[in-house]
């Protein structure tokens, strides 16, 4: 992994380059961001450029040896600790190695649900056990192989439990040029035991422009369709590629459809409304609701006077700008939060028609909180 494949964080590559180049390598650092941000695939890169035999001004070379071995994460002195779905108490992270490569490999912006995928989870609860913490202090007690650098990647710290605390001596008094790299998306579920010993990088979301950018370069979206997806996604790469594999056309339209009929209280269309929401499927039910939330948030900007911060296409836009002047922030508010909650709700194998009903019930009487102007313009395509 090479700094120039991954989206975005200029500024990030661009301090771990410098703490190579000014010989200022912390052995312990946290690689901190939200999903979707690329935490993991910095780590990778950064742990590559500290191996490459053929370091660039600002990238490792992708040619040398270190670097090959690299490519395909099977370099002797990297090492990926993860959490994972033990079906027998002594399993660790090397029993599940290939599923590892194969899944980083095919995205390094993979999270838990995609991992959980590349492997025979069942219903169990994903954890670092402590098998998997004695095998990291075996494999961390000798000394690098063909590196300068012996590397641990261990990803989402999160999982490791009060087992965890075995670690803390190889951590804080590791072999000679040994490194941890965590990469961790919620600082307040890593044990503070841990989290004191290591230096912080934080790593911000990516950005709108990014995000639509790449999916046009390296996926052939339309901009339409990036910008969508772009707008959609939040932030989180992971997301965006995830919706790159679902029906995103039509969200909008249906959106305002659904605003239409709430409007108008129109119950038995809405009854047939909802049964079209609920054969939508699962995924295409969460990401309808993702654009809705996101919708009435332009729209609370739009009411704060912060239009620069609005990120719509032109037609949405308008549609926007309409709502914005006829609905207050305190319904937009109620109307967001019952999607945040049915959001939650579908993610959790709920009744989808039970569930649309009773939001387009809620959102009724939101739309009520105070006289709204005759005809319904504001709502219309």
């Amino acid at each position: 992994m090479q700094f120039k494949q991954i989206v975005g964080q200029d500024g990030v590559k661009q301090r771990l380059i410098n703490t190579v180049k000014e010989n200022r390598v912390s052995h312990a650092q946290l690689f901190l961001g939200p999903e979707g941000a690329g935490g993991l695939a910095l780590a990778v890169a950064y742990a590559q450029y500290l191996s490459c035999e053929d370091k660039q001004e600002d990238d490792s070379c992708g040619i040398c040896a270190s670097c090959r071995k690299y490519e395909k994460l099977m370099h002797p002195d990297l090492h990926f600790s993860y959490p994972f779905f033990a079906k027998h108490k002594d399993d660790t992270a090397i029993t599940f190695i290939e599923q590892w490569r194969e899944a980083f490999l095919a995205s390094p912006y993979l999270n838990l649900d995609v991992w959980r995928g590349y492997l025979d989870a069942e219903n169990k609860q994903a954890n670092i056990n402590i098998a998997e913490c004695h095998q990291i202090i075996k494999k961390l007690s000798f000394k690098p192989f063909e590196s300068a650098y012996k590397v641990l990647i261990l990803w989402l710290p999160e999982y490791l439990d009060k087992e965890g605390n075995t670690l803390l001596k190889i951590i804080e008094e590791p072999q000679p040029n040994t490194l941890f790299l965590l990469v961790a998306q919620n600082q307040d579920q890593i044990l503070n035991t841990i989290l004191s010993r290591t230096q912080l990088v934080k790593i911000p979301a990516l950005g709108y422009d990014e995000i639509r950018n790449h999916l046009i370069a390296e996926h052939n979206q339309t901009e339409n369709n990036a910008a969508q997806i772009a707008y959609l996604s939040n932030g989180n790469l992971t997301e965006a590629l995830a919706m790159l594999q679902q029906e995103t056309k039509g969200y909008h339209g249906l959106f305002v459809q659904w605003l239409r009929l709430c409007f108008a209280n129109k119950g038995i269309e809405i009854v047939g409304f909802v049964d079209q929401l609920s054969k939508m499927g699962r995924e295409n039910q969460k990401n309808f609701l993702c654009y809705g939330i996101s919708f009435i948030r332009e729209c609370c900007l739009l009411m704060a006077d912060a239009g620069n911060l609005v990120h719509l296409p032109a037609a949405e836009l308008e549609t926007a700008q309409k709502m914005s002047g006829v609905m207050n922030i305190s319904m937009a508010q109620a109307i967001s939060t019952a999607l945040e909650k049915a959001h939650y709700h579908v993610e959790r194998n709920a009744n989808p028609k039970i569930l649309f009903l009773d939001v387009s019930l809620q959102i009724i009487s939101y739309l009520k909180i105070k006289p709204i102007p005759q005809g319904n313009q504001y709502i219309s395509n």
